[in-house]
């Protein structure tokens, strides 16, 4: 019988809590009308799984399958779904309810994200996911299963607050973009976006090791955020004739819109897709008198995810891989997670389940 990784229950309050990891065994399930069966050969943990075992995330449930991120090899199609699918290695949308609008999620009840809750009782955290065929992308072929898992949901969030949301007018040739805390997924798929895109990257950490290996990867400098007058230094290192920033893509908040005013261009760009410092920012009125645009920006829509992958296929932009554990072993699966917790990564934690080049 096919095998899933899911929570099990124990008592605890939330924060408190740590539901232990299960290695479950499941019945094989057949494709539906639209349908596919997809062996998954790796699988990519985002702090929402970290959240959901310490009972932080809405919606948490026992028994579903972890984790959103999934590359894998189709084998098994439902009908209604063409034929040339089967054999196809793919990578999986994580979410549904958002198609194409720019706003946000067309669903009324919002954008669900796979693994690990009852809003769609489904994940990749196992050897055999079934599907709809209309979520799936085939995986550019310059990346390795492992890289390809690495992208869906931290590379989704970082295509729209770099691309969609700072626009083509702030991210190109010749533009000075900053990213705040490198070392995150979506930080890190930020730069490499941004790069790709041909921009000016410079990065900001409370790490120098994560500073000089955002460098080894394209960033042209950065600076350490702990740092009294970080942001002056900032701006001594930028080499283009305008001394300023187009844009911002932040997901820590604070203070970020202060500096940001001192950093960016008139009517610059602020795309926020997190706080980790804090749940609000005080918006202040030099950044009015800046015509300064503060944009929140989470996850995307289905269309972007599209987007998202062609891009990287054109570019041949890859992800950061921090460690990999190897099978569906609860022990190394846990060393990720211990990881995370430690915020000691520098790029994505992935579950390399199956091998691609292994039989069908």
């Amino acid at each position: 019988m096919p095998k899933s990784i899911s929570i099990s229950k124990i008592d605890g309050k939330p924060g408190k809590v740590y539901y232990p990891l299960s290695l479950d065994e499941v019945e094989k399930q057949s494709p539906k009308n639209g349908e596919v069966v997809v062996k998954i050969h790796a699988a990519a943990l985002n702090h929402r799984d970290l959240f959901i075992r310490q009972h932080l995330y809405p919606g948490t449930a026992f028994g579903v399958p972890l984790l959103a991120d999934g590359c894998g090899t189709v084998v098994e199609v439902g009908s209604g779904v063409d034929s040339s699918w089967k054999g196809k290695r793919v990578v999986i949308n994580p979410g549904e309810g958002w198609q194409d609008s720019l706003e946000g999620p067309e669903d009324k009840s919002g954008y669900k994200i796979l693994g690990g809750t009852k809003t769609i009782p489904n994940g990749t955290l196992q050897e055999l996911m079934v599907v709809k065929q209309s979520e799936l992308e085939e995986a550019p072929a310059h990346l390795t299963d492992v890289e390809a898992a690495a992208i869906p949901l931290t590379g989704l969030t970082a295509w729209r607050a770099v691309m969609v949301k700072c626009g083509s007018q702030n991210i190109g040739p010749g533009k000075n973009v900053l990213i705040t805390g490198v070392g995150g997924g979506v930080a890190l798929a930020s730069l490499a976006f941004a790069k790709a895109a041909g921009a000016n990257v410079y990065v900001t950490s409370g790490s120098e090791e994560k500073i000089k290996k955002a460098k080894e990867l394209g960033a042209k400098g950065g600076v350490n955020y702990k740092e009294e007058g970080w942001d002056k230094k900032l701006l001594g290192m930028l080499t283009t004739e305008k001394k300023q920033f187009d844009a911002i893509v932040d997901g820590a908040g604070g203070d970020i819109v202060g500096k940001g005013s001192r950093l960016l261009k008139n009517g610059g760009v602020l795309a926020v897709y997190g706080m980790t410092t804090g749940p609000s920012m005080p918006f202040l009125m030099q950044a009015v008198l800046k015509n300064i645009e503060v944009k929140g920006s989470t996850m995307g829509s289905r269309k972007e995810f599209t987007d998202m992958i062609d891009f990287i296929k054109s570019t041949k932009a890859k992800p950061v891989v921090s460690n990999v554990a190897h099978g569906l072993d609860l022990d190394a699966i846990n060393g990720l997670f211990e990881e995370m917790k430690k915020g000691s990564q520098f790029g994505k934690l992935v579950v390399e389940v199956s091998s691609s080049k292994s039989k069908l």
